[in-house]
This record gives C-alpha cells, sequence and structure tokens, in this order.
C-alpha cells in the first residue's frame, strides 16, 4: 500500500490556510498558460485580446466547475450556509461545469471583442489539459477523489483526509489515473495543434476524448450512482460526446470545403 501522509494544509496565517488543492490549481493555471500562450499568438490571435477573454473566463469556469459539483450534492447544508457553495478548500470541482461555463464565457467575450472564437477555443483546450494535470496532483495529495476500496499494491491509504470514509482503508488511486489520463491526453493534443485544420477541431478532439474517457474512468470513481448504474459525469458524457462528435465533423467538412475552394481558385 502507498500511503499520502501529506496535511493538506501548507500553513496558516490567523484565519486563512494555504492549501496544497488551491496551490496546485494556481500552478496549474500558470503553467497552463506558459503552454497555452505561444500556441495562441502562433494561430494568429493578439495578446492583448487573450488577456481580455482570459479573465472573464477563468472566473465563469471557477464559478461553474464548483456550482456543477455543489448541484450535483444534497443542498440542504448549503442553503444552510451559502457561503459553503464557494468553500473549495472542502474540496468538489466538477470540471464539466467549468467547460461549460468557461467554453461559453469564451463564446461572449468573442462576441463582444471581435476576437475570433475557435483559435481561441483550441488554445483553451490546451491550456485545460496542462491545468487539470496539475489540479489532479492536488486531488490526491486532498484525498478528495478516491476509488473504490482495494488490496492491490497500488493502493493509497489517506490517513489525513477528511473525505474519505476510513483513513486506514486503501483505496483505488483515482486520482492518479485521472492525472495520467490527462498528461496523454496532452500529448496527442499537443502532437495534432498543427496538424488539425480548420480551427475548431483542436477544441471537438478535446470534448471527445475528454468526455470518452471521463465516461470510463468513472467506472472506478467511488461516486453516486444517478441513472442506470452510471455516475453524474458518465451521464454527462453520454450527453457531450455526441455534441463533441458533430462539432468536429463541422469543422472537419468546413475545412474541406475551404481546400476545394482554394484549389479551385488557383487553377490557371
Amino acid at each position: 500500500m502507498i500511503t499520502v501522509d501529506i496535511d493538506p494544509v501548507i500553513l496558516e496565517i490567523g484565519p486563512l490556510a494555504v492549501r496544497w488543492y488551491g496551490l496546485m490549481y494556481a500552478v496549474g493555471i500558470l503553467v497552463g498558460l506558459y503552454v497555452a500562450l505561444p500556441y495562441a499568438l502562433q494561430k494568429g490571435l493578439k495578446e492583448d485580446d487573450i488577456w481580455k477573454v482570459f479573465w472573464p473566463t477563468a472566473i465563469a469556469a471557477f464559478f461553474g466547475g464548483r456550482l456543477y459539483f455543489v448541484l450535483q450534492q444534497d443542498l440542504g447544508p448549503y442553503l444552510a450556509q451559502p457561503w459553503r457553495i464557494v468553500a473549495t478548500w472542502e474540496g468538489g470541482m466538477a470540471f464539466y461545469g467549468a467547460i461549460f461555463a468557461g467554453a461559453a464565457a469564451i463564446a461572449v467575450t468573442c462576441w463582444v471583442y471581435r476576437i475570433p472564437l475557435w483559435p481561441l477555443l483550441d488554445a483553451a483546450a490546451i491550456f485545460a489539459t496542462v491545468g487539470q494535470a496539475f489540479g489532479r496532483i492536488g486531488n490526491l495529495i486532498n484525498g478528495d477523489i478516491v476509488g473504490y476500496p482495494t488490496t492491490n499494491p497500488w493502493g493509497v491509504v489517506y490517513p489525513r483526509s477528511p473525505f474519505v470514509a476510513s483513513p486506514t482503508t486503501a483505496y483505488e488511486p483515482a486520482a492518479v489515473y485521472e492525472l495520467v489520463f490527462n498528461l496523454a491526453l496532452f500529448f496527442v493534443l499537443w502532437n495534432v495543434r498543427f496538424r488539425l485544420r480548420p480551427d475548431g477541431l483542436v477544441f471537438a478532439l478535446y470534448l471527445i476524448l475528454y468526455a470518452a474517457g471521463q465516461f470510463i474512468l468513472f467506472f472506478g470513481r467511488d461516486n453516486v450512482i444517478v441513472w442506470m448504474g452510471l455516475k453524474q459525469a458518465q451521464v454527462t458524457s453520454l450527453v457531450v460526446l455526441p455534441l463533441a462528435l458533430i462539432i468536429f465533423y463541422w469543422r472537419w467538412r468546413r475545412g474541406t470545403r475551404q481546400a476545394v475552394q482554394a484549389g479551385t481558385s488557383d487553377r490557371p
């Protein structure tokens, strides 16, 4: 067995606490920007325009991820203590909520400032895979993403986590599986980022692979079953996957037509 005996709180300053969970998300944002920003610039976007979109999107994604998680829980405690809705240090960010709210924020801000939408969504997909990978490290330390109890030698014990049912039981390391998946997803997207034409195909591919991955990975996650033996993220994946395939096909067909038109116009 593997024991993650790390205090989720790094340090406390009066009533404020610096936690590994929040720190890893902050690091993920910084590294995600470091990786995705040059890619966005290479796609012809202006840096000023990127920052115009980034801040509304970051805020929307944060609240979207949190609210989507809260809506899947028993709402009683949150209605009794509304401040807990934003208490991310208690664990709980549903990344689908971040995707939906973030994509909506990108679409609105791009429309307001007349910024090309699809190249920004492609860059956002690269950013998301990087940020999520670091977030999973925070989940591993926090112990808020676990699989079912296991006797496998790679099972993880969380003696300090308030989120597990037993501090002495070994669980499947669901956060590690998610981390490995995110790294593999980043590897795929990074290697096709300039090969897929037109703009928007990288984003659509991200949605396709992410939805498929979540559907499979959540069979091993110790989450509440909501419908026909499936968990909430799996049900959401069943909705996202066909929509993502439609977007991919639509953008691919658009690129094909543009290539044909360009070839016709080049004829003598």
